[in-house]
């Protein structure tokens, strides 16, 4: 990672920032959903309570002693236990909510509700609305389509996740615009297809963010490059517990092949076509541990560095892997992308859509744009997304 001086960590301690409101307000309303979404008794809620009060009022204790992963936070958190929860990075901070919400509802047991994903409704739900169907049956018309215009039309869909609908038009963007209105600030879409060329041996390690509908078009993707020779092999990499409401887990993969291959029509040949790419280790699925660890991959353990070594090209999908792939600072937006990734292993890709306050590899006339026409923020809305590639030197290809 490049010298990181003049771009501060982002924390939470300052009113009116969108960090501030994900814990102040966000985090609250979360607690409450999660609670009458399950029938817990007395001791699940007063451990929510306690959540509650400590995140709004208190300050942040470790995890119990008998934690199977007390050892791993206190060593993640050191430095942080006894402060405000304003105080200290966000990205730890939000992170070591997660952790302590399943603490307060028994996942990690022992007792009657160990396993018991808090988020499993929430997930399963956006799988079996309207909009999922209509997406699935949109499949028909995509996968008929040139082979050319499949790609672009899928690489859209699994950038804008829940928006997906967007993705699944056979169009393309172009190039993103110098105006507030282009979708795209970056679109490095052309870059990361030639590191796909077709026809020659390629992994591609796809690093998940969400489940239920924005898992979908991940999957497809996938099966795209499977099917049409631009990847031999595929890892998906997953959370390897609940995360993050929403983050994807190995049991969401299974809801989404399911849901695919109870569809009809083409959605119905991408789930037996990735159920069978799973059973031949074509596909796998990878839950490292890195995957739920509140710092930035510049910080990842060894074995992890080799995974994405061995990688074509590895893709970082959400809002999430990318604050934690360029460090969750308050970059200049024009600090180049590839300044940020350079301490990779290999060629990395990000698909994400905007949803907090981090980005970099702008050019100045589009966040002049952006900056005037939305002078109450565009960073944090998901009505802009980005497509940025860092291919790599020769060496690293």
């Amino acid at each position: 990672m490049s010298d990181a001086s003049d771009a501060p960590v982002i924390l939470s301690d300052e009113p009116g920032s969108f960090a501030r409101s994900v814990l102040a307000e966000r985090h609250p309303a979360l607690v409450e959903k999660v609670r009458d979404a399950f029938p817990y008794g007395p001791e699940q809620h007063r451990a929510l309570d306690t959540l509650l009060r400590s995140c709004a009022e208190g300050v942040i204790t470790p995890l119990p002693a008998t934690a199977y992963d007390h050892g791993r936070w206190q060593e993640w958190g050191r430095g942080h236990f006894g402060r405000s929860w304003f105080a200290v990075p966000f990205l730890w901070a939000e992170s070591y909510f997660y952790r302590q919400l399943l603490e307060a509802v028994g996942y990690f047991g022992p007792g009657p509700w160990q396993g018991i994903d808090p988020f499993r409704p929430f997930k399963h739900a956006e799988l079996h609305t309207p909009e999922a169907t209509e997406e699935l049956a949109a499949l028909d018309d995509v996968l008929s389509a040139p082979v050319e215009r499949q790609a672009n039309a899928l690489l859209h869909g699994s950038l804008w996740g829940n928006r997906a609908d967007l993705g699944f038009r056979l169009s393309t963007t172009g190039d993103p615009a110098d105006t507030a209105d282009a979708p795209l600030v970056a679109d490095d879409s052309d870059t990361l297809w030639s590191l796909l060329p077709g026809g020659a041996p390629a992994t591609v390690y796809l690093v998940a963010d969400n489940a239920g509908r924005e898992l979908l078009p991940d999957l497809v993707l996938l099966d795209h490059l499977l099917r049409h020779g631009r990847a031999d092999r595929a890892v998906l990499a997953v959370k390897p517990y609940p995360y993050y409401v929403s983050d994807a887990t190995t049991a969401d993969v299974i809801d989404c092949l399911r849901r695919l291959t109870g569809a009809r029509g083409a959605a119905a040949d991408v789930g037996a076509r990735l159920w069978a790419a799973l059973g031949s280790g074509r596909l796998t699925i990878r839950a490292h541990d890195f995957f739920r660890a509140p710092l930035p991959y510049a910080e990842m353990p060894g074995s992890l560095r080799s995974e994405f070594a061995s990688a074509t090209v590895t893709v970082m999908k959400g809002d999430l892997n990318y604050r934690r792939l360029v460090g969750d600072r308050l970059w200049p937006p024009t600090t180049h992308f590839t300044t940020c990734t350079a301490y990779f292993p290999g060629p990395v890709a990000a698909l994400r859509t905007l949803k907090s306050d981090v980005i970099v590899g702008l050019g100045e006339r589009t966040v002049t744009a952006l900056d005037t026409a939305h002078p109450d923020g565009w960073r944090t809305t998901g009505t802009h997304a980005l497509i940025q590639v860092d291919p790599g030197p020769p060496r690293r290809r």
